[in-house]
């Protein structure tokens, strides 16, 4: 079965950083356009950056300058490096593989998430 395990959360300094990894099994990994998305309690889930099969990247425009998403195929893993860590980041982060075949199938697996949390 599809799983989707995240680690490298936790409680961080404002101005901290971590880096979050969700490591795939049972997809054929590299061809899922792979994401994080968090979602902090009592607001809606919100993505936070997306990495394409080719590598395309894309950043909501909240972390724009402070995270970077990558990809290593060869271990089936996704990243999420996150600098210059503030309050309001704090959220539980999800990892999100996504994949529309041919026949316009959507195929779609979540994590469980991780908790971050940025607080002096």
């Amino acid at each position: 079965q599809v799983q989707l395990v995240e680690s490298g959360g936790g409680l961080v300094q404002p101005g901290g950083s971590l880096r979050l990894s969700c490591a795939a099994s049972g997809i054929r990994f590299s061809i899922y356009t792979m994401g994080w998305y968090r979602q902090a309690p009592g607001k809606p889930r919100e993505l936070v950056a997306t990495i394409t099969s080719g590598g395309n990247t894309n950043y909501a425009d909240s972390v724009k300058g402070r995270c970077t998403i990558s990809r290593d195929n060869a271990k089936n893993t996704v990243y999420l490096q996150m600098d210059s860590l503030k309050p309001e980041d704090t959220a539980v982060y999800s990892c999100n593989a996504a994949y529309t075949d041919w026949r316009y199938r959507k195929y779609d697996y979540w994590g469980q998430g991780t908790q971050v949390t940025v607080s002096s």
